[in-house]
């Protein structure tokens, strides 16, 4: 079969449809990514993909919706593909529409997050719920990263036969891995006795990146907080500078910018604790990374990373948007090592069984018929 994987951006495309499009290639089947240009395409391309840039854009916009529209209809007319597998609200309702225009012949979607289940003004979260439901009508595959998520479709009419698949990564990567953890460790000057605390996403708001620097503030003195990603050209919202440069003068070197890093797998293994205290989720997947490393997991108690962590006993989960609850867990993670080690274990125990890649990906492609 020919199979168009569409998103929005390079970043989604290169961690979260690329174990996809392996899993079909392996399988014999052709297949074509889409998204916005953008330098983390390299890595899809550099193993052979045709990756086709078009004008994906991350906004309501409705003449940048209109242009990507136009583009991902004439690229499916032109193509002829079998199958469209559209990801994320817009770029997905966008694709699935495109591709019911084009004739294509099955269309599935895999949903991320629902853009009604974010905080956000009551004609947004309605306008959400009502596209989600028209776009429903045209899938013949409906699929979600949380089980929440495919319950909420089920029960709010969006697809009857909504399926949650989950989110995956591979073991073979994601391990401890004591050589990286003395290495790593040297290079950012980590003693021995310190607790290193990772937190690895997108800067933006609602990851909760001002709540964990203020958290920081009332953890032990060993306590180092190690801060991974950047933000992308077109993530919306507050800066986030001021709230790191007050946490710079705060708490001095216990605060690292990384940046953005291929070799997330190498930095979680010199960690001690991994931290997401987002406002709202899809199934984070690096959670699922900090997991199969070893690491106890810090995360907000909801949607998507309340279905990875077991509260007290594979890490510890936090209401959203609150400073002394995030503190007094990380404290708690960093004042006990022993606490560390058995969490991160049952942790690892648990990421293996639920969210192998290949499970995961094995599961999606059987449900979409390949």
């Amino acid at each position: 079969m020919k199979i168009c994987e569409v998103t929005n951006v390079d970043f989604s495309l290169r961690h979260f449809l690329l174990p996809v499009m392996r899993g079909a290639r392996a399988r014999g089947h052709e297949v074509v990514g889409v998204s916005a240009e953008g330098p983390l395409l390299d890595i899809p391309r550099a193993e052979g993909f045709r990756v086709e840039a078009l004008p994906m854009a991350r906004s309501l916009n409705p003449a940048a919706q209109a242009r990507a529209f136009r583009a991902l209809l004439d690229l499916f007319r032109r193509e002829r593909f079998d199958l469209v597998h559209a990801h994320m609200p817009i770029s997905g309702l966008l694709a699935r529409a495109a591709a019911k225009a084009a004739g294509v012949s099955r269309i599935a979607y895999t949903c991320h997050g629902f853009l009604f289940n974010q905080p956000g003004p009551w004609w947004r979260r309605t306008l959400s719920l009502r596209l989600e439901r028209l776009g429903g009508r045209i899938t013949d595959t409906f699929l979600t990263v949380s089980e929440e998520e495919a319950a909420d479709a089920r029960r709010l009419r969006i697809h009857s036969h909504a399926t949650a698949v989950l989110n995956g990564r591979d073991p073979a990567l994601f391990h401890p891995d004591a050589a990286a953890r003395a290495a790593i460790r040297a290079e950012f000057g980590a003693r021995e006795d310190d607790c290193v605390i990772t937190c690895v996403s997108r800067l933006v708001r609602h990851k909760g990146h001002p709540e964990l620097l203020r958290a920081m503030e009332a953890t032990p003195a060993n306590a180092v907080l190690w801060v991974v990603g950047e933000r992308l050209a077109s993530d919306h919202g507050e800066d986030l500078d001021p709230h790191f440069a007050r946490a710079a003068a705060a708490l001095g070197t216990r605060v690292v910018r990384l940046g953005y890093r291929h070799d997330v797998a190498r930095i979680l293994a010199a960690s001690d604790v991994f931290c997401l205290p987002s406002h709202f989720e899809g199934l984070p997947m690096s959670v699922i990374e900090a997991m199969m490393t070893g690491l106890p997991v810090v995360a907000t108690d909801i949607r998507g990373p309340r279905e990875q962590v077991v509260h007290d006993q594979t890490g510890l989960l936090v209401p959203p948007m609150q400073v002394a609850p995030l503190a007094a867990a990380l404290a708690r993670l960093a004042a006990d090592p022993a606490l560390r080690a058995r969490m991160g274990a049952a942790g690892q125990a648990r990421a293996l069984d639920r969210f192998d890649e290949a499970k995961v990906i094995g599961r999606t492609l059987d449900l979409m018929g390949l």
